[in-house]
């Protein structure tokens, strides 16, 4: 190891100079951890001199668990007449919506499966329903491998079913897809989703667009240091010809209740040597946040010195990866103490990062009791409108009674 090139390296990322892949793996391999730590906080220290930390509330609602892509590491899908196969009816989604609103959420964030009914125009009733009935939401939904699905099944092209959800009220895309973009890692946990390299043009059809989106990576399922940075690399690339991504959210994969059946998985300190090296990576990224979801508490608050300035969501119901093992959870109050005891400012931020309440003082700390992770998806299925194995959305290409409820349901984290 060659100590001098390394801090030569490090203190140029560490002034804002780029580096290239092979230093950015020399780095993720070699660097000391505290010195690599170090000069990824010099550049959260030029970028956001404040020392502001953000955080935001929203809620990730799963139209339908029902899909046809049948990803190795996902917990949460069922196959096409599955037995525990749903689809939420409209008038649950919007209910749903309502109840986040009420809790101060500003970003709603609408995934799930590759429904073989849903094509563009079960987009377009479910998107121009929640922006009607919802304004001040913000509609940061879906992800490549929904988009390429929903312009398969209504036999369109890319840019025009992009178009046409961003009229009926998509603003965001979601980083959802991406895993790992590499070739050899990425057939190996999902043989039947769009390659690496169509998630990357669907996104930059969507920046060309106008619709901004984040960039995000799983680790843990079996793929190389080399190939962790050759995603990083391809996410720059493209970011260098658009400026689309806001930000970068590596998180870890869970193990449980999946066909890879956590054979390989990923350290904390890997995952924080990643963080670290992500900041110095994304000299064209303006945001990078920690998974406190899949890491735990303890590494998402450690992840704030190694060059972290947001801390992701108060989510108000996530069921894809809770259904995986992820079982952390935190409350408002919690959150924002996570980020003032690591010597930050926290501040409630919208889908653009705008600072929407800075909590300047400690005094200004004081959070709503009620707005607490998760609070809905152990109750998820309970007493909601949905129905099995088909669309509930009115306009959409399946319909089905709104009120019909299956006899079995799969809740949260619980998968028959």
């Amino acid at each position: 190891m060659d100590k001098r090139l390394i801090g030569e390296i490090l203190q140029r990322a560490a002034d804002g100079g780029r580096i290239d892949p092979d230093e950015a793996l020399l780095l993720y391999t070699e660097a000391p951890f505290h010195a690599l730590g170090e000069a990824a906080d010099a550049v959260r220290r030029r970028r956001f001199p404040d020392g502001i930390v953000t955080y935001l509330i929203d809620r990730n609602i799963n139209y339908t668990n029902v899909c046809v892509t049948a990803c190795r590491f996902c917990a949460f899908y069922r196959p096409p007449r599955h037995a525990e196969g749903w689809s939420h009816s409209l008038d649950e989604i919007l209910r749903r919506c309502g109840e986040a609103v009420d809790l101060g959420a500003t970003q709603v964030m609408l995934q799930g499966g590759h429904h073989p009914d849903y094509g563009v125009e079960y987009y377009e009733s479910l998107f121009s329903a929640v922006r009607r009935t919802y304004p001040s939401l913000t509609i940061h939904s879906l992800g490549p491998s929904e988009v390429l699905h929903m312009a398969k099944v209504s036999d369109v092209g890319i840019e025009e079913a992009i178009r046409r959800i961003r009229a009926a009220g998509l603003d965001s895309i979601a980083g959802a897809g991406a895993e790992m973009l590499p070739e050899r890692p990425r057939r190996a946990i999902a043989p039947l989703k769009e390659s690496g390299q169509r998630w990357l043009d669907v996104m930059e059809i969507a920046h060309r667009l106008g619709v901004e989106s984040t960039a995000t990576m799983m680790m843990g399922t079996g793929e190389t240091n080399a190939e962790r940075i050759e995603h990083l690399r391809l996410i720059r690339d493209l970011q260098d010809r658009t400026g689309g991504f806001r930000a970068f959210i590596p998180w870890t994969y869970q193990p449980e209740h999946n066909h890879l059946k956590g054979r390989t998985q990923c350290t904390s300190l890997e995952y924080l040597r990643l963080v670290a090296l992500a900041r110095l990576f994304f000299d064209n990224v303006a945001h990078l946040q920690a998974s406190w979801l899949t890491t735990g508490k303890d590494v998402g608050q450690l992840s704030l010195h190694l060059g972290v300035d947001d801390l992701g969501s108060i989510m108000l119901e996530e069921n894809v990866i809770s259904a995986a093992g992820a079982r952390h959870r935190s409350g408002l109050g919690e959150l924002v103490a996570m980020i003032r005891s690591a010597d930050r400012i926290p501040a409630q931020r919208d889908t653009q990062y705008r600072h929407l309440k800075v909590h300047q003082f400690a005094q200004d700390d004081c959070c709503d009791e009620r707005v607490v992770s998760h609070i809905s998806s152990t109750t998820a299925m309970r007493g909601s409108a949905v129905t099995q194995g088909s669309a509930a959305v009115r306009g959409g290409r399946a319909t089905a009674p709104a009120g019909e409820v299956p006899a079995k349901t799969a809740q949260m984290g619980e998968v028959r």
